[in-house]
């Protein structure tokens, strides 16, 4: 009996040290909460830096994206996405949208609407990929034709001078086939100061005398009647005034900078960063001023179901010390080198060595799907530490 009563007991107390008591489970959920909330917050900053406020819903990848997108893409950014050289690309968005009606008329018209209102308009063009010709007696001597792109104005009178807008004419061969670009900025323009008066765009396609004839020599492929890569597309460079409002927050951040304010709701001052990275002193903080990889990867993230390209970037990362003396490895400021002889000759108290800081920095391009499932190439600033100096 009194074996059989220690044996219950022992489970009991076996039973209370392997199950964990109410308190541990509620922090483990507590903790579980606050992650997830660091998580979420941590993303919408990220997505503040890519300038937006949600991910894109686009089902994404299962669309190809143009051509054009890809080799534009292609020919501003390497293979991590970071920028060959800034002044390949006019502004730091390129838009791609396909053309919405199919009509018999051969008119186009383009939604617009993820086009934000600050955006500046600098180049829009009007893709047609021009199928081979057909062979009509009207056209066998001659091997050009004229094309004219106009704006329509009224829907109900664009076939008259009253109800369109010349935005583009020129010849091109009758016999060739491929791409053909227009210029259509004045268009887009109007059409980004009041998005109503967006009535698409008309082609008109006449022999050198000026004469419509019917049917046309000319083809222009249509997204109904051709493959998908071949579809009229317009495809619009902005600047979306990122850089300007960066530099206008740094200098009101400075601006604002006052040493009298309290910085917390206390009025007790932050504790000193370096202080609290002194308790963390390790043997990487000896090692000298270097840069090192951080990569970021976009699958990770969440966000693999909507970017094209790159699937993810090196970001890099400067760390270790600024050790007196400061040699010219180390890409010191001369402020740097002067406070780095002040803080070894103790001339003043409280003054600590220069910090490992990236000296350079590179932007990267993005290309992605929006919601509208156009194909997007942003550009973003200061994305990557391309040298890491003490200052």
């Amino acid at each position: 009996m009194f074996s059989a009563v220690l044996l219950l007991s022992f489970s009991l107390v076996s039973v209370c040290l392997t199950r964990p008591s109410a308190n541990v489970l509620e922090n483990d959920s507590l903790l579980a909460h606050e992650s997830e909330e660091v998580r979420y917050a941590a993303i919408k900053r990220l997505l503040e830096v890519f300038g937006m406020e949600d991910p894109p819903h686009s089902p994404g990848l299962m669309k190809q994206p143009p051509q054009y997108m890809l080799d534009l893409y292609n020919t501003v950014a390497d293979v991590d996405g970071v920028t060959k050289d800034p002044d390949l690309l006019e502004g730091n968005t390129v838009r791609s949208f396909f053309n919405k009606i199919h009509d018999e008329q051969v008119q186009y018209l383009f939604n617009l609407s993820t086009v934000a209102k600050k955006e500046k308009v600098l180049t829009a063009e009007l893709h047609l990929f021009k199928m081979k010709p057909r062979a009509t007696a009207t056209f066998t001597r001659h091997h050009f034709c004229q094309v004219s792109i106009y704006q329509v104005l009224d829907v109900n009178s664009m076939n008259t001078s009253q109800g369109r807008k010349l935005l583009s004419s020129r010849l091109i061969p009758i016999h060739s086939s491929g791409w053909e670009v227009f210029s259509i900025t004045q268009a887009v323009r109007s059409w980004a100061v009041d998005e109503h008066s967006n009535h698409g765009l008309l082609v008109k396609i006449r022999n050198l005398g000026g004469s419509q004839v019917e049917p046309s020599p000319v083809r222009f492929a249509s997204g109904r009647d051709h493959h998908q890569s071949k579809q009229p597309m317009l495809v619009l460079f902005t600047d979306d005034g990122r850089r300007t409002a960066a530099l206008e927050s740094t200098l009101n951040d400075l601006n604002n900078d006052d040493p009298s304010v309290p910085s917390s709701p206390q009025g007790l001052k932050p504790p000193n960063s370096r202080s609290v990275r002194s308790l963390e002193y390790s043997e990487e903080d000896r090692l000298p001023c270097q840069r090192d990889p951080l990569y970021v990867d976009f699958e990770e993230i969440g966000w693999s179901g909507w970017i094209i390209s790159p699937r993810g970037y090196n970001a890099y990362h400067c760390k270790g010390s600024c050790p007196f003396p400061l040699g010219q490895n180390m890409r010191p400021t001369n402020h740097a080198t002067v406070q780095s002889i002040i803080n070894a000759l103790k001339l003043t108290k409280g003054i600590e060595t220069p910090c490992c800081v990236p000296d350079k920095l590179f932007s990267i391009n993005l290309l992605y799907f929006d919601d509208d499932e156009n194909v997007v190439l942003k550009q973003y600033d200061d994305m990557v530490a391309g040298s890491c100096g003490c200052h």
